[in-house]
């Protein structure tokens, strides 16, 4: 681990926790100077795995196949339940996750080989099932843009995940698929205060441009929505209600939440995050996460991980539901279709 806690500008976290399948781990000298080294680079590292759709059958995460063009993300939340993900990559989930990004170059050549096999059954895919498919190093490389124009190629529905304005950047895309009800946009939104968001969530968008996403979608004619999650007790749970009634007011058409889960090496790295910038609310939050999961930070339970447990958790629920019930919101959008999926091959079309 790397014991320096030197704060790292545009990083959630400094530390780099001991990978939990990994038997040998380094530390540094006794004499040794965090001041010596330089801020660390992003790193783009290939990934040459041949397949891009990943399945799950997880009852309550609302699609059962998705795409995560990147591993590991930028937006360095010092929360984010993704972070031990990078660890089957022999990484840390700690600045690595941040700072090595895995990237699947040929996604958009793998997705059109997948959907145009006679063994695809038309499906709702989800991008950012994971980590966030716009995260800055989309803007240079474009894998996601090139994704959802084989999206639009197919007509198969695509559900995205983010809190970067960047997904305005494909609304012509984006529009194209709303006209076959193939395209929905969920924009998630933790915090509406935007000196909270660079600590928070460092690379990602602020507060005001996730809400102009919104806006810019919605006029756009694309479904769109508010993901606020994670709420964390404490700190931003009491938001809820804000932070919906701003959604609705940009143009949101549907809402969701999610409170805080702290599995593995994230419950360290953000407990050191809450030392480093809350350290008088750190206990509060932390007892509070504990109380939602079952006197522990992290509950993996189908269901309940979603939801959190017992008093606060009711609270939160309660809370939730006023809020969008007074801003005329439902809770989930409309379905999307597989009804104009098409593949190029098919003899009906060819007579086109």
């Amino acid at each position: 681990m790397d014991k320096s806690g030197k704060l790292i500008h545009g990083r959630g976290s400094p530390l780099n926790p001991p990978n939990r399948f990994v038997k040998i781990e380094s530390e540094r000298f006794e004499d040794y100077d965090p001041a010596e080294d330089p801020a660390p680079h992003t790193q783009l590292i290939p990934d040459t795995i041949s397949t891009i759709l990943t399945h799950n059958n997880s009852p309550d995460v609302g699609f059962a196949t998705s795409i995560n063009v990147y591993r590991g993300c930028e937006h360095g939340c010092a929360y984010c339940f993704a972070r031990p993900t990078h660890e089957y990559l022999g990484f840390s989930a700690g600045l690595d996750f941040e700072t090595k990004i895995v990237v699947k170059y040929d996604a958009p050549e793998l997705l059109r080989e997948e959907l145009s096999s006679p063994k695809w059954k038309p499906q709702v895919i989800a991008m950012s099932g994971v980590t966030d498919c716009y995260q800055p190093v989309e803007r240079k490389l474009q894998l996601t843009r090139r994704c959802l124009e084989v999206f639009a190629e197919f007509r198969n529905p695509v559900v995205i995940i983010t809190k970067n304005h960047l997904v305005t950047r494909d609304v012509d895309l984006l529009v194209e698929l709303a006209q076959f009800k193939a395209a929905a946009v969920h924009i998630s939104l933790t915090t509406l205060d935007a000196t909270l968001t660079p600590k928070l969530e460092p690379r990602a968008s602020l507060p005001k441009m996730r809400l102009a996403a919104i806006q810019t979608l919605r006029h756009a004619g694309i479904p769109v929505g508010v993901l606020a999650a994670p709420m964390i007790p404490g700190l931003t749970g009491h938001e809820l209600p804000a932070i919906i009634a701003a959604a609705a007011e940009a143009g949101a058409q549907f809402a969701g939440f999610v409170p805080l889960r702290l599995p593995f090496a994230v419950k360290d790295i953000f407990s050191e995050w809450l030392e480093r910038h809350f350290p008088d609310r750190k206990e509060n939050v932390l007892n509070r996460v504990r109380s939602l999961r079952g006197g522990k930070l992290n509950d993996p339970n189908f269901g309940s991980r979603m939801r959190g447990e017992g008093v606060f958790a009711d609270q939160l629920s309660q809370m939730f539901r006023v809020a969008v019930r007074k801003a005329g919101l439902e809770n989930r959008g409309d379905e999307l279709s597989t009804a104009s999926f098409r593949r190029f091959d098919d003899p009906q079309l060819s007579l086109l």
